[in-house]
């Protein structure tokens, strides 16, 4: 056969299904050229015994028994030979490609597409054209019989494979071989790879069975067809086998070299049975007395191998026992409508709450006035009292409320106020709607079944096959198929007796061709057995003995080497991959003796023998490849690391790296912690680039790191690992520090270079077991410390995390830990000191951790961290974490999930906290699930997590499972349709994405209903296209708009993200929302938005949409392109949206709040990339931001200049809004106040925030990856800082942040990047008109005529002019009043939309002389007559736009009565009756005889004699002072009469019985030019009322010099 044809065949679909088995084409064409061989062999044997062959036998050959005449029933694939077989000489087998299953070899073709090509041996003479049949001759039962054949050898007893509908097949009769064109399956029409939706086998984790459901994507999203087609083929044929009785897990017999059909990998548990015990064996030919040295077995082991993991899954059953379905309130398949906290609660106890109740039992729905104290019980009886006559016999328990437009049920025993959807509700003043629904109607198929508590916990339970590796193991029929060519080529280097090196060479090759299947991986038994071999050409190795012996009892003792060194590495490699089988029976041998760990003082060593799979790129691009061995604990390393010699690449079968080095710690066992990892690091020097100078490169040469692996030194039950290990290395990536590093191998890249070590093995485990605590533990109080180590030690705790301890920190810690019980928080960092963590020390440690004060929840997430892998340390503060609530633990379920990275082993105390809380609440196991199936994508820890997510859906139970996989295909679908869009030209986007959501409509007519990944209370049942669009940015997010289910509900709209990392998002909304509910707790609402975003895998995810919000950039552009220079844009947009003075001041009042919590949190958590489309406003003034995608610091560069220069975004439009105006007023220091207040009370919890930026190190965001980006936080914080200081240094920021021009101009430059995104469909609209009217809602108008001109109410605005429109239709005329700029507005943007049209002439802003005058006033009345008369009468495209219309519609200021304008914006601080001059407010302190005196603001201040405002300071003289050497002065503040200082003033040396005898004497003087200060008020303030320890806080009324009002 030519190569030419191999390589035709190799490209046949038949094939692709052995690849997937495990085997490449390179090694199936091996093994076919290597079977050519053997069959040109036997021939050359044939043709030399001649007649004699059938007279010739191995001693010990044995005969087979049974039937010796073919089954009759049997069909023919095709036509017998009229000629017989004839029988080959010399005891060679009558077989086609060794090692072929002989379900290939069916009678009556094969179910599954034949993956090997099959051949015929030819008759004697030469070969025919046409293959012949071996079973098609009757001779065959004769030449079975002659006692010269090893043929019943060779078939056995029959493997029983049989095709459905056969009868069992005769012992003596061979099987036939197929064509090499597979016979298709006759199955049916069915398609195999479409399974039933309702079939009960598990799913597996790694593998795609034909048993699961269709994968629901699209077949273009992913290229996994051919992986697909070939499983199907695979496992389609297997089905028809299985239907004859094959049960895996059961020895069955076979022949000596013919391997029986094997099902592929499967964790399906099979029912056990004593019928029909069958061997799988792979035994080679029988020679005589050398049985004893091949005979072995390969056993299908159907249940999990892994230890762990079948301990894990013990472990599951006992904690779902103690959830039963029939639980109650655990388990009712409801989403339960969050609660909020204490503080939360008891702050809306007294509000009263305005309930709309909607249900079918009354026509109209009832509204009721509650206390924020009712509970939902009481209402839902207030409620029936109007429905129902007879309450004697209506339990309220039957009945819930549920929130209108959500799946969200409220607890009835929850008080109104302490529900977060109510509490939404009241900030926003949105109406609180609910529908009363009966228990018994409300779906709950998400809850769990008798059936789910039945069902055994299983690692099977998968997702979409696309979220998922295959597994890269080799099967038991490829490695099977490879042991037979090993064995007839072992049989053939045994019996050879001529051409010796061709023998030799081909034994090798099949050697290769095993090693290569199991992982590359060649032991030194391997390489030893080898080297004892006859030199032949292609082993030109120095390690083979030219001069070794060739008699025949020296090759079958090599042979017998050689076979036992290829048993041994597929035990190991058996063992290491966890595969499906094992070439021995398991037997459970009795328990090793124990010894305790802490009792063996023996070093801790090990042997390195070899680096395998070693890429050639490496042979030819390093020298001098060493080991770095480091033990670790907790990511410190316990001793020094050690290292191997430096060894260069040696090739043997494969390339590998050869140490064969012990490495010896100078660790004594006892002294190992428990979590104690072995770190193995490959490191190499580059070699120097050809042609340069040598020894010069040489000096420059650095050694790279290529590779690591970390294992754990005592597994899963505490037992020092023992025996020879397989390590696969994870590839080196640089600048990674802050990442957490798996202690699990990387087998998952199939090219992984794996580490060879040998452990030392004794006769007894070495156990670690938990020792007791202490039985004493000192404590003592803090006070009793010496001053000096007092304040050591605050400036230690200060530090908030261990991060940034020292070495001498750390030695303070522990040696005074006695003295610091008292603050809980400081138990991580006391811990973090412990000096070491070996057996002898735990008993301490364990006492100390149990005498400490109980944690709160949130304090002990800080012991979750890498630095505490102590399983003790760990469960307790998972013990202390219990506590927490449902809602409060989805707040920080992201770092949960990402501390379990942290455990050391598969199941801990996490684990199971996690999996129980998730067991209870619906929302729990929704989210936990999203964030498991995220962590997937990180391939060092995906093993984990898909045994963790397989874990989750095992129970939660069916109807779970089945949303969640529902879900999973919605995502995938708006992926597709995302990326389309993307990929899409600018004008075609809009018809290919309501081409690609036509897939979605498919997707709700399979599924009626679908719940989305942001919320688990949306529940949607199809999506309205119309509605649907997309956003012009980079990624081209979808705006997408769900039919809600309840129809009461309004549509759902969410933006869904497809090219963006949304994880950076979340956590950045994770924090503020942690902020919003501190300062709620402290009593301080800071108004702020806090919308959903949650990340649905690597690149993709959804985010909530908030209802009558725009950007910034919308509403500054309304004034033009230069509107980010203006102060009045925001403004007037908030004037427009709340006209009447009520709601502009709520309006303004939430945006001083909102806009205060979003500069500090921005602030703290460094938010970069910030323009005027990434902050939005409410029209009900809430202001906050979105997309964060650059945070930390990490701020986007034009060049080298950084984009952000501000500290955070506070411009002049903002304090615009918040003055009032565009001079300073007293809202700026209550501004200022808010934001300082809110600082402080966010600094209090450093700790708790760098406990939750540090868990996320490892999560793969990459701008939080090293305590760098942890470090801008806590730099950011300032917790050394008191209060003061911060309050003065964020004053500061405020200033430089207000003054900052480069904002602006940002703002500027991205109003003119988004220029060209312009969309057509954006219509202009006028700055002053809330929202669009038309002539059809509005009616046409008739007339328009501008009767009068008034005076505007606010000086400075001129005329307003007063229009007459008439409608048709309508009885009266209305009057609006509008200003011309308001025309001009108008005249301006009608000029936009109708370029081409012949507008009116507008009258010409241009005026000499006198402005405002009245005379101008009626000439431009005349003028503006002549244009709206020309303006009704234009084409009606323009006389009846909506554009025309709005302008004419009616505004609430248009209804007031008298003459008024748009509402001033510019409010005056009016000063009360007595308080002329104004006053001043101070924060007055005394502390260790220091006096502290922060002016913060002046309010009030009178206006120079020529009207212009001061430039202001304070002085101050602290009385008596007789020599005025007490003056303290602040900064001048500049032209304002309402200046915040935020300045300490401090006087020292201050004893404390003098406060009483002194006074201030506070001055503020206006700063003039020449040194002339003017005076403008002063006052004097007795320090009598001040008491030391506190701060006095107040305001102070000036005076004049000398009045009574000073004094």
């Amino acid at each position: 056969m030519s190569a030419a044809q191999t390589q035709k065949e190799a490209s046949e679909p038949g094939w692709s299904s052995m690849e997937a088995l495990g085997l490449s084409q390179k090694e199936l064409v091996l093994a076919e050229a290597l079977q050519m061989e053997y069959d040109a062999l036997s021939r050359l044997k044939q043709d030399k015994s001649g007649a004699e062959t059938g007279s010739k036998t191995p001693t010990g050959s044995k005969t087979p028994t049974g039937s010796k005449t073919p089954n009759p029933t049997i069909e023919r694939p095709r036509p017998v030979p009229s000629q017989p077989v004839p029988a080959p000489a010399g005891g060679s087998l009558l077989r086609g490609l060794s090692g072929s299953d002989p379900s290939l070899n069916q009678p009556g073709g094969s179910r599954f597409p034949s993956a090997v090509p099959a051949r015929a041996l030819p008759p004697q003479g030469g070969y025919v054209k046409e293959s012949l049949y071996i079973l098609d001759s009757p001779e065959v039962s004769k030449f079975r019989d002659s006692p010269g054949s090893s043929l019943g050898d060779s078939l056995g007893s029959g493997s029983g494979f049989l095709s459905k509908g056969f009868p069992f097949l005769p012992d003596d009769v061979p099987p036939a071989i197929p064509p090499r064109n597979p016979i298709p399956t006759s199955s049916g029409s069915e398609n195999p790879f479409l399974p039933s939706r309702g079939s009960p086998a598990p799913r597996d984790v790694n593998l795609f069975t034909p048993d699961v459901d269709l994968p629901k994507v699209t077949s273009g999203e992913l290229n996994y067809d051919n992986i697909n087609e070939s499983l199907s083929r695979l496992n389609g044929g297997q089905r028809g086998r299985r239907a004859n009785g094959d049960q895996s897990g059961k020895p069955v017999a076979r022949s000596k070299t013919l391997p029986p059909q094997v099902p592929p990998r499967t964790y399906v548990p099979v029912p056990k049975s004593n019928k029909n015990q069958r061997r799988v064996s792979a035994d080679p030919v029988s020679l005589g007395s050398r049985m004893n040295g091949f005979g072995y077995e390969l056993f299908q082991v159907s249940e999990e191998r892994d230890e762990e993991v079948a301990a894990f899954c013990h472990m599951l059953d006992v904690l779902r026992s103690a959830y039963p379905h029939a639980g109650g309130s655990a388990n009712g398949g409801f989403v339960w409508s969050p609660a909020v906290g204490l503080e939360e609660l008891h702050q809306g106890l007294g509000v009263s709450v305005k309930v709309t109740v909607i249900s079918e039992h009354f026509r109209e729905p009832l509204t009721f006035t509650c206390d924020g104290s009712s509970t939902v019980d009481l209402l839902i009886y207030q409620t029936l009292c109007y429905a129902q006559d007879d309450l004697d016999h209506m339990d309220v328990d039957e009945y819930l409320l549920k929130v209108c437009g959500h799946d969200e049920f409220l607890n009835n025993s929850q008080t109104l106020a302490g529900l977060e959807f109510v509490q939404q509700c009241l900030k926003f003043d949105w109406d609180v709607k609910l529908v009363l629904t009966k228990r018994s109607s409300i779906n709950t198929e998400l809850s769990r079944t008798k059936e789910d508590d039945e069902t055994s916990s299983t690692m099977n339970h998968g997702i979409l096959l696309q979220e998922r590796p295959i597994k890269q193991t080799v099967t038991r029929e490829a490695l099977t198929l490879l042991l037979d060519t090993f064995h007839n080529e072992a049989e053939s280097f045994v019996l050879s007796e001529a051409e010796l090196p061709l023998h030799v060479e081909r034994l090798v090759q099949s050697v290769k061709a095993l090693c290569s299947s199991l992982a590359a991986v060649e032991t030194p038994d391997v390489t030893d057995a080898l080297s004892q071999l006859p030199a032949c050409p292609c082993r030109l190795q120095p390690k083979v003995n030219p001069d070794v012996s060739c008699s025949p009892r020296f090759t079958e003792k090599v042979v017998e080497k050689l076979t036992a060194a290829i048993l041994d590495l597929v035990d190991l490699y058996c063992s290491t991959f966890n595969a499906n089988f094992h070439p021995a029976a398991q037997n459970r041998c009795c328990a090793a003796p124990v010894q305790e760990a802490g009792l063996v003082t023996n070093v801790l060593s090990f042997n390195v023998h070899a680096a395998h799979r070693i890429p050639i790129a490496w042979a030819a691009s390093y020298e001098g490849f060493f080991l770095s061995c480091s033990l670790t604990h907790g990511g410190a390393e316990l001793c020094a690391p050690q290292h191997t010699s430096k060894q260069s690449v040696s090739k043997y079968l494969f390339h590998l790296v050869v140490w064969d080095q012990r490495v010896v710690f100078p660790v004594q066992i006892n002294q190992l912690p428990r979590e104690s990892q072995l770190t193995v690091t490959l490191y190499a020097s580059s070699l120097p680039p050809p042609g340069g100078a040598e020894e010069k490169s040489r000096q420059r040469r650095s050694i790279e790191a290529l590779g690591w692996v970390t294992m754990p030194l005592f597994n899963f039950r505490h037992i020092l690992t023992c025996g020879r290990k397989l390590l696969g290395l994870w590839p080196s990536a640089p600048g990674r520090t802050g990442n957490a590093r798996t202690s699990s191998p990387n087998f998952n890249q199939p090219d992984s270079v794996i580490l060879q070590v040998d452990f030392p093995t004794s006769s007894f485990e070495v156990q670690f077991s938990t020792p007791p605590p202490a039985d004493f533990c000192p404590q003592y109080d803090f006070s009793r410390l010496d001053t000096i180590s007092q304040i050591q030690l605050q400036d230690v705790l200060h530090k908030k995390a261990v991060f940034w301890l020292t070495v001498e920190d750390r030695r303070l810690l522990w040696e005074k830990r006695a003295f610091c019980q008292a603050e809980s928080a400081a138990l991580p960092l006391v811990l973090a000191s412990a000096p070491c963590w070996e057996w002898a020390c735990l008993p301490d440690i364990y006492a100390l951790l149990k005498q400490w004060a109980c944690l709160g929840h949130l304090d002990a997430l800080g012991l979750l961290h890498a630095s505490f892998p102590d399983q003790e340390l760990r469960r307790t503060a998972v013990q202390w974490m219990d506590s927490i609530s449902d809602p409060e633990l989805l707040d920080f379920l992201p770092q949960l999930v990402q501390a379990l990275k942290y455990e050391c082993y598969l199941d801990s105390s996490l684990v199971r906290f996690l999996l129980r809380r998730a067991i209870g609440d619906v929302r729990i196991a929704h989210y936990l699930f999203w964030l498991l199936k995220d962590n997937l994508q990180d391939s060092q820890f995906s093993a984990r997590y898909q045994h963790l997510l397989a874990a989750l859906l095992c129970c939660v139970g069916r109807g779970l499972r089945e949303e969640v996989d529902r879900q999973c295909w919605l995502v995938s679908i708006l992926a597709s349709v995302a990326h389309k869009v993307r990929d899409a030209s600018p004008s075609s986007r809009q018809c290919v994405l309501r081409e690609g959501l036509e897939e979605m409509t498919q997707f709700f007519l399979v599924n009626s209903s679908c719940r989305l990944p942001l919320n688990p209370a949306l529940l949607v049942t199809g999506i309205h296209i119309q509605s649907c669009s997309f956003f012009n940015s980079n990624a081209v997010p979808l705006k997408l708009s769900f039919q809600n289910l309840d129809s009461l509900g309004d549509n759902i709209n969410v933006i869904f993200k497809s090219g963006d990392d949304l994880r950076q998002d979340m956590l950045t909304l994770q924090v503020i929302r942690i902020m919003n509910k501190i300062w709620i707790q402290e009593g301080l609402d800071m108004r702020m938005v806090i919308f959903k975003c949650f990340s649905t895998g690597r690149g993709r995810g959804m985010v909530e949409m908030i209802p009558q919000a725009d950007t910034l950039r919308k509403i500054q552009v309304e004034h033009g392109v230069t509107g980010s220079f203006k102060d009045r844009p925001l403004a007037d947009w908030l004037q427009k949206h709340n006209p009447t003075d009520e709601q502009y001041d709520k309006a303004v009042e939430n945006f001083i709040f909102s806009c205060a919590g979003c500069c500090v949190a921005t602030y703290i958590l460094g938010i970069c990339d910030r323009h005027n489309d990434n902050i939005m406003l409410k029209t009900s003034g809430h202001m906050f931001h979105i997309d964060f995608g650059k945070f930390l610091g990490h701020a986007q560069m034009f060049g080298n200049i950084k984009r952000d220069r501000a500290p955070f975004v506070f411009t002049s439009d903002m304090a615009y809004v918040i003055n009032g105006g565009d001079k300073p007023s007293s809202r700026f220091h209550d501004f200022v106040d808010l934001c300082c207040e809110a600082y402080n009370m966010i600094r209090k919890h450093t700790h708790l925030f760098l406990n939750l930026l540090g868990l996320m190190l490892s999560c793969g965001i990459p701008e939080l990856s090293d305590l760098e980006d942890l470090k801008y936080v806590h730099d950011a914080l300032r917790p050394h800082e008191s209060e003061a200081d911060a309050t003065m240094y964020f004053t500061r920021l405020i200033e430089s942040s207000l003054g900052s021009v480069a904002t602006k101009l940002n703002f500027f430059i991205h109003n003119l990047a988004q220029m060209k995104f312009a969309s057509t469909e954006d219509r202009p609209t006028l700055t002053f008109a809330p929202r669009v009217h038309t002539a059809k809602s509005d009616g046409l108008i008739r007339n328009l005529y501008i009767c009068r001109h008034i005076r505007a109410a606010s000086a400075g605005k001129g005329y307003t002019f007063v229009v007459k429109v008439e409608r048709e239709g309508q009885q009266e005329a209305l009057l609006v009043q509008r200003t011309f700029e308001e025309f001009h507005e108008l005249h301006s943007k009608l000029r936009l939309i109708f370029p081409s049209a012949k507008l009116p002439s507008f009258p010409s802003r241009l005026v000499i002389g006198r402005s405002r005058g009245e005379a101008m006033a009626d000439r431009r009345k005349d003028e503006l007559n002549g244009y709206v008369w020309h303006l009704i009468h234009a084409a009606p495209e323009v006389a009846q736009s909506d554009l025309v219309y709005t302008f004419f519609h009616p505004l609430p200021r248009d209804e007031r009565p008298g003459p008024t304008a748009v509402k001033p914006a510019e409010l005056s601080w009016s000063p009360a009756l007595g308080k002329e001059l104004g006053e001043v407010k101070l924060s007055i302190s005394y502390k260790n005889d220091k006096l502290f005196i922060m002016v913060m603001h002046i309010r009030g201040l009178q206006p120079l004699q020529d009207g212009t405002d001061p430039d202001p300071y304070v002085k101050l003289y602290l009385l008596p002072d007789p020599q005025k050497t007490s003056k303290r002065k602040t900064k001048a503040a500049r032209r304002t009469c309402n200046p915040t200082y935020n300045e300490m003033l401090v006087y020292e040396r201050i004893p404390r019985g003098d406060l009483d005898q002194r006074v201030i004497h506070l001055r503020v003087l206006g700063d003039g030019a020449f040194w002339e200060n003017t005076l403008l008020g002063e006052t004097f303030i007795p320090l009598k009322r001040l008491v030391p320890g506190q701060h006095w806080v107040d305001w102070h009324q000036l005076g004049a010099a000398g009045s009574d009002s000073a004094h």
